[in-house]
């Protein structure tokens, strides 16, 4: 087993994730960059540097996740940090604006096969990862998980008549409505084991999950998930948090 600590972040081949990938490098982590597609994940972890590392991972194959823990397990022996980034927002053609994206994922007229797609990533691939690398993350002497989350998944603020981006809520936010509600399941589950379980907000973010109309860069998106991830004895478990502070569920 290797000295330096390890982190997995899923869908770490670009955006969001990525940055994410290399601010725990600089923080002295081995870094797994999680990628469905190899050879992008191995692109990915050379802009990273040496301390990143690729892993074939798909989040929606229960054979991709299982291989890749047990690869984990040979090749470093430890994992300490796992952060649950992948996710889809639709299932569309590529290069739609975000209104479209926003029109279509409406309750009216969702398509029930693309609801269960961004599920089966955005939900049930965090439970299926995160079951798999509970061994390792047990054996961790601090672990930590991170669920980059939503605001826009918030039930209070989608309640709420003048929260401008209300309308936007559609299969994309009610995904990440029942991933804060996994985040507070699993941190209840694992406070015993020492484990801290928390769901993050990166903010509107420029990246292709919203066809690039975010308005944050990812360097600002990466840096409330990278805190979490390096929370120490004394920090919080359970939590929904943004840059700013904490986020109603």
């Amino acid at each position: 087993m290797q000295n330096k600590p390890v982190a997995l972040v899923t869908g770490a081949n670009k955006g969001i994730g990525l940055q994410i990938a290399k601010d725990l490098a600089a923080h002295g982590f081995t870094v797994l960059i999680g990628s469905r597609n190899l050879e992008h994940g191995e692109t990915a972890a050379k802009s990273v540097g040496a301390d990143a590392r690729a892993l074939q991972l798909d989040v929606t194959n229960q054979a991709s996740i299982t291989a890749a823990a047990e690869h984990i397990r040979k090749e470093l022996g430890r994992l300490d940090v796992l952060v649950n980034n992948a996710a889809i927002s639709h299932t569309g053609k590529p290069g739609r604006s975000l209104e479209e994206m926003v029109k279509s994922a409406r309750p009216s007229v969702a398509s029930l096969d693309e609801v269960r797609a961004v599920f089966e990533t955005n939900v049930f691939g965090v439970v299926a990862v995160t079951q798999a690398m509970l061994p390792l993350l047990r054996e961790a002497p601090a672990a930590r998980i991170v669920n980059v989350s939503s605001s826009v998944g918030s039930l209070t603020l989608n309640a709420d008549p003048t929260n401008r981006y209300r309308s936007m809520s559609g299969t994309y936010s009610w995904s990440k409505t029942a991933l804060n509600a996994l985040t507070i399941a699993f941190a209840s589950d694992l406070e015993s084991a020492g484990i801290k379980v928390n769901a993050v907000c990166p903010g509107f973010t420029a990246t292709d999950l919203n066809n690039f109309q975010g308005t944050r860069t990812v360097e600002q998106a990466a840096r409330e998930p990278v805190r979490l991830a390096l929370l120490d004895a004394n920090g919080p478990t359970g939590t929904f948090t943004n840059e700013e502070g904490p986020l109603p569920w």
